[in-house]
């Protein structure tokens, strides 16, 4: 599919945005291992978390669908889940593969984990690595460290471990082992990453202890299954945020966006560049802090220096950034965010390639990207690379930019931001 985006005047109103991918994958896992029912309004039905869902039946747990965007989940507990007779694919989402790691790990039968060709390049032996240390036998290309992955798993021990990266993924396939290892387990980072794991499992009753940049799990608790409404994703709004902070005239209204302290660095990132944003009515629901995000646009943007721990709080965000980076006066300077490397493309690449094609004065870094901005942006064609984030960028600049603009491959954006044509005509002005 070619996404076709002219340019916009301002954006204007009061929308929603797709579940959170982070949560929703994180409450399938959970309600799985939980006993009873779990219930999930909101869920993102993308293809990512979709394939999680695939994973869970093969694994023997009933999951049905209760409205377009609901689900029903008759949790298995700890001990119920079943030996998978085909192979678990996680086609190509990270958080399936490396959370799922951990809970195979624990699981005192086989199973072989699998994805799609990108998903397949993707560096596993970060989650392999601490879960072999817990008792778990895992075998894969390069020892371990490629899919397709097979995993022997059960008996396993607690351990500390001290990932040398900021990885809600890692730290989250570890401590999801760790459920089923007796005693405590437990994380350090240097930098705290993403919190939904730990939020979660204490929302389903597990026992977890956060002290600086370490977190505990206990092992062998009893979950219980709950009620989630996942929360609209920070991820997704932040596209809609950078269009409407650089517009004049916008004024939008993000309805029960997320707005977890461990991933709203976006938030402090175009605060800083000066865009007006204020966050209204903010409250916790199910353990999460949510709020709607007003947006509008007051004046240019200014470049910002981005690094250190704030990174792992906008990893995400990071093509997002810099789309508003391409249009701020003077330079943004990105540091620290060689992860871009292996997510669903080479973002620092495919970022500073996207962003060239508009005409934006970009230099790749070895752990980022330099953005001289304020060059107008010109319309062009440019392509996905099969990677969500890289064509919701292109097509927001696309809406910032002179001319028409032509997404291909744009069919991508579907796992994260299912709609997010027919949203866009609803707030164009």
């Amino acid at each position: 599919m070619n996404l076709v985006i002219k340019p916009a005047r301002s954006l204007r109103g009061t929308v929603s945005v797709p579940g959170d991918k982070s949560i929703s994958h994180r409450a399938v896992m959970l309600g799985a291992l939980a006993e009873g029912a779990t219930l999930i309004e909101n869920f993102l039905p993308g293809e990512d978390c979709l394939a999680t869902v695939a994973c869970f039946r093969k694994l023997g747990v009933e999951i049905s669908w209760t409205g377009k965007d609901s689900l029903r989940i008759q949790g298995c507990g700890l001990e119920g889940l079943r030996e998978p007779e085909e192979v678990l694919d996680a086609g190509n989402s990270g958080t399936t593969m490396r959370l799922l790691l951990g809970i195979m790990a624990g699981q005192p039968f086989f199973s072989v984990l699998n994805g799609d060709a990108s998903l397949r390049c993707r560096p596993m032996a970060r989650v392999t690595g601490p879960l072999v240390r817990m008792g778990a036998r895992i075998e894969g290309r390069q020892g371990g460290n490629l899919a397709p992955l097979a995993v022997q798993g059960g008996n396993l021990k607690p351990v500390h471990y001290n990932s040398p990266v900021a990885s809600a993924q890692v730290k989250s396939a570890v401590l999801l082992a760790g459920l089923f290892a007796g005693g405590v387990t437990s994380v350090t980072e240097p930098y705290r990453s993403r919190d939904h794991t730990e939020r979660m499992l204490r929302h389903f009753g597990a026992k977890v202890d956060v002290s600086g940049t370490t977190v505990r799990v206990a092992g062998r608790p009893r979950l219980l299954g709950r009620k989630i409404a996942v929360p609209g994703d920070l991820s997704s709004a932040s596209f809609l945020m950078v269009a409407a902070a650089a517009l004049p005239g916008s004024d939008l209204t993000l309805q029960r966006v997320g707005i977890n302290p461990a991933r709203s660095g976006i938030i402090d990132a175009l605060t800083g560049m000066g865009a007006s944003i204020e966050l209204l009515n903010p409250r916790e629901e199910g353990g999460e802090p949510v709020a709607e995000i007003r947006v509008r646009c007051t004046g240019r943007l200014t470049g910002i220096a981005v690094g250190g721990e704030m990174i792992p709080r906008l990893i995400d965000e990071i093509p997002a950034l810099a789309v508003a980076a391409a249009l701020a006066g003077g330079r943004t300077e990105i540091r620290d965010a060689a992860e871009l490397k292996v997510k669903e493309s080479n973002r620092i690449a495919t970022v500073a390639g996207m962003l060239a094609s508009f005409g934006a004065v970009v230099e790749e870094l070895p752990d980022g990207l330099l953005v001289k901005g304020g060059k107008p942006l010109r319309g062009c064609a440019c392509r996905s690379h099969g990677d969500h984030r890289i064509a919701l960028a292109a097509s927001v600049a696309g809406l910032l930019a002179e001319g028409e603009t032509i997404v291909h491959d744009a069919e991508c954006m579907n796992v994260s931001f299912p709609g997010f044509d027919g949203l866009l005509k609803k707030i164009l002005v």
